[in-house]
């Protein structure tokens, strides 16, 4: 068996012909192993969805009951016989629930990374490198000029502000999924004890982060603020709502952004950020190539982003590397 033999780019996703599934497929399918719940990765229709503990959680959340005929729960290191395949799934560190899905058959194993980042979080199981035949990596901040900060220096930042400005109500904007949780999380470890108040849109999954088991302290709907003065205050919500008539409500807003995109300077002032914060749920450059080593694989799959740069410097390593340019990865851009 050769490693094209066990996967095929297909459907925007990557197809395991002797398995008889996809992984983080495009757009429904019979059966689809995903690698977390980001709508990019994850999407209904599918009429098996295989999935950690977290991620089926999330993704009812996110899509309800009917979206998917069966949920299949796999649980991390739980090794299952999918046709004439073995797939067990390892933690990703990216948002709670994520996984590499690992495939093995012949002799040869396969890791699909999906996204993952190295760093410390709060909020779900740290990344788990696994040695392998054939690693399939993101590369979204694939580029050696992103290296990102330690995480507690720009929450530090960011409490600096608001004692800075007392009188202004800081709004970040944050995904609704993984990004909103961990930045919270590192708020309360930072200290921050006063409720964080949050946009419509991310109540639900702050509510499953809690039911599976992660304390958020205590959150407030942005919506039962009406006429109450929320100075000196920290609001959540998606980035879009910055740059509506949502924001208006609030007091003075000072607008944040939380985002590794936020070391591009030109991005950060073209959204109207006063402050930005270089925070990431992806890998950097310094920790894709850290990582690439240490799952000692021979060739490489690089999914999204900045392919070339990250291709290169895999050959430059003496590893066989490939662009799969799948269709769809990356719309959410929980970065």
């Amino acid at each position: 068996m050769q490693l094209t033999d066990l996967l095929t780019p297909k459907a925007g996703g990557i197809w395991c012909a002797p398995g008889g599934f996809f992984v983080d497929p495009g757009h429904g399918v019979d059966t689809a192993v995903v690698t977390h719940a980001h709508g990019d990765h994850c999407r209904p229709g599918h009429k098996t969805l295989i999935a950690s503990p977290e991620t089926a959680a999330i993704a009812r959340t996110r899509y309800g009951d009917t979206a998917f005929r069966t949920i299949d729960v796999l649980d991390y290191g739980e090794r299952r016989t999918i046709g004439d395949v073995t797939v067990w799934l390892a933690p990703a560190g990216h948002v709670l629930g994520s996984v590499q899905v690992v495939i093995e058959a012949g002799g040869l194993r396969a890791v699909i990374s999906g996204d993952y980042k190295r760093r410390a979080d709060p909020t779900c199981r740290p990344f788990e490198p696994v040695t392998t035949d054939l690693f399939v990596t993101e590369a979204t901040f694939g580029l050696p000029v992103f290296r990102h900060p330690p995480i507690e220096g720009e929450v530090n930042r960011l409490l600096a502000s608001i004692n800075r400005f007392p009188q202004r109500t800081h709004a970040i904007g944050t995904y609704a999924l993984g990004k909103a949780q961990r930045l919270i999380a590192e708020l309360r470890r930072a200290g921050w004890n006063r409720p964080i108040w949050l946009h419509g849109a991310l109540t639900k999954l702050c509510e499953t982060y809690g039911k599976l088991g992660v304390d958020l302290g205590p959150l407030e709907a942005a919506t039962a603020a009406a006429g109450r003065d929320l100075k000196g205050e920290i609001v959540l919500a998606p980035p879009g709502a910055l740059n509506d008539r949502w924001v208006r409500r609030l007091s003075d807003p000072l607008i944040v952004g939380a985002s590794g995109w936020m070391q591009v300077r030109q991005r950060a002032k073209q959204r109207g950020i006063e402050l930005a914060l270089i925070i990431s749920d992806h890998a950097d450059w310094d920790d894709l190539t850290a990582t690439i080593l240490e799952t000692k694989a021979r060739e490489v799959w690089v999914t999204h982003g900045a392919e070339e740069a990250l291709i290169h410097w895999c050959t430059e390593q003496g590893i066989t590397a490939r662009a799969l340019s799948l269709v769809g990865r990356g719309e959410e851009e929980q970065h």
